[in-house]
């Protein structure tokens, strides 16, 4: 059973109050308040030594992407950043360790504008739960179910630099010096598209961030909108360092590795002008892949005919593990 079997199967419930917009099943839920003018988006995201960072990481590094990657599940919705709760569970009080995690955190927290106001610490193995609010009018939030037939498919930034950092870091791939640096960050620092999101209300009609590879998460846009795509790996947007090693690792990487916290969005035609408009403010551009089509299933072109990467994605209860 996979990770999204297991939530299908065991956890999800249809909401018995009406302030519920969104439950289980996209990146945020939705709640209305009585008399808000925006809705509230609440997720969270937890991350365990061994499973999503090694016990060498730096403090530092485990705070800030902690933070990341629930600030990027708002992005993925068109929210602002508000405000998080912090759940930590520690071996041991070890100050030196706890002020790096602070510094990471906090360094995060004050680059997209998000507070603390609470949560939890208790004694175990390492692990950091956080869970992240932000706002959005009633509406306007990006969901995973607004993908049409005819709509064509975006992603912010580059893709697959996460998975060449950990497969740099792991001595399964050669890189010249002048990239090491950069992929590493990537893996250990992401950036969330904070702006990118907002700048996509009322043009994206579906939206995910990629953390568990591109070929999974527009899996999952295109399960929740009944519909398929069809993509050209070769736009897919690659980097030199990823140029430099696309010999010896190909495309899997950028299509199933994650971590990339990259957008990938669904944009009708009719909006493509104000796609372009809003593309031109975005520091990390958006890059067209494919297009929305009627049959279910993902399908990808390489240039020779039909691509298929050796696994679908990164999954936690039924995946082989990390590429």
């Amino acid at each position: 059973m996979d990770e999204f079997g297991l939530i299908e199967q065991f956890f999800t419930r249809r909401a018995r109050h009406p302030e519920v917009v969104l439950g289980i099943g996209d990146d945020a839920a939705l709640v209305a308040l009585a008399g808000a003018s925006e809705q509230l988006a609440a997720t969270t995201d937890t991350l365990v030594e061994g499973v999503h960072f090694p016990q060498s990481a730096k403090a530092f590094d485990v705070g800030y992407k902690a933070l990341a990657v629930n600030v990027s599940d708002l992005a993925a919705m068109g929210a602002r950043p508000l405000a998080f709760l912090l759940s930590l569970t520690l071996p041991a009080a070890d100050p030196q360790w706890l002020a790096g995690f602070r510094d990471g955190l906090f360094a995060l927290a004050q680059a997209v504008g998000i507070d603390l106001i609470g949560g939890d610490t208790v004694r175990g193995p390492l692990s950091v739960t956080i869970t992240a609010l932000g706002a959005v009018a009633p509406g306007a939030a990006l969901r995973r179910d607004g993908a049409r037939v005819g709509d064509r498919v975006y992603v912010s930034g580059l893709l697959g630099e996460a998975a060449l950092g950990f497969l740099l870091r792991g001595g399964r791939v050669s890189l010249p010096h002048e990239f090491h640096e950069p992929v590493l960050t990537r893996l250990d620092r992401p950036v969330p598209r904070i702006a990118e999101g907002r700048a996509l209300v009322g043009i994206a009609s579906a939206a995910i961030d990629i953390s568990d590879g591109l070929v999974a998460d527009l899996g999952h846009i295109l399960a929740a909108s009944g519909v398929g795509a069809r993509l050209d790996l070769r736009r897919l947007p690659l980097s030199a360092a990823y140029d430099a090693a696309f010999a010896s690792v190909g495309y899997d990487p950028a299509l199933v590795f994650g971590d990339d916290y990259e957008l990938c969005v669904t944009v009708p035609p009719e909006r493509e002008k104000a796609l372009a408009a809003a593309a031109s403010r975005l520091p990390c551009g958006l890059h067209y892949l494919g297009d929305i089509v009627a049959a279910p299933g993902l399908t990808l072109y390489d240039g020779q005919g039909v691509y298929t990467p050796a696994r679908a994605g990164y999954n936690h209860f039924d995946d082989p593990g990390p590429v």
